[in-house]
């Protein structure tokens, strides 16, 4: 029997507010990131398909030394240190649409580097512009193995 998805409901008319609420994209951790990786004179693409085949983008891209980012939400993507209380209300869905992330992100990972892709994931906590140092290392290595100049 195939899978059927179900959505989940809302407990009460404000946390449908909050969720709907929630950004998908330039969330204040990416735009952290973004802002490091600038100061240090760095240039990228952001929400940007790595591969065009594959209907997923990453957060930050740098297309020239094959470098994707993705700065994952702690909740919505199962963080070790942050991600382990699952919800009270509706955990039937969300157990599931975590898991089902964490496999989808697992999967993105092996087909971009199976592609030559470099990637770079980023819990949300994560310090922003220590990062964006070891970001620019692993750029600059890319570059320098692909011969290519920064």
């Amino acid at each position: 029997m195939a899978e059927r998805w179900r959505a989940p409901f809302a407990s009460t008319e404000m946390v449908h507010r909050r969720m709907s609420a929630q950004p998908r994209r330039d969330t204040r951790p990416e735009r952290a990131l973004r802002q490091a990786l600038h100061r240090q004179g760095l240039r990228y693409f952001v929400h940007r398909r790595p591969l065009e085949h594959l209907r997923r983008e990453a957060d930050i891209v740098f297309p020239r030394a094959r470098v994707a980012v993705f700065v994952d939400g702690c909740f919505w993507h199962g963080c070790p240190l942050h991600g382990q209380r699952s919800p009270s209300t509706n955990s039937w869905y969300w157990v599931e649409k975590i898991a089902t992330n964490k496999a989808r992100d697992a999967e993105t990972d092996e087909l971009l580097v199976a592609a030559g892709w470099r990637v770079v994931r980023v819990w949300e906590h994560e310090n922003a512009e220590a990062v964006a140092l070891d970001i620019e290392t692993l750029y600059r290595m890319r570059m320098t193995s692909l011969g290519r100049r920064s």
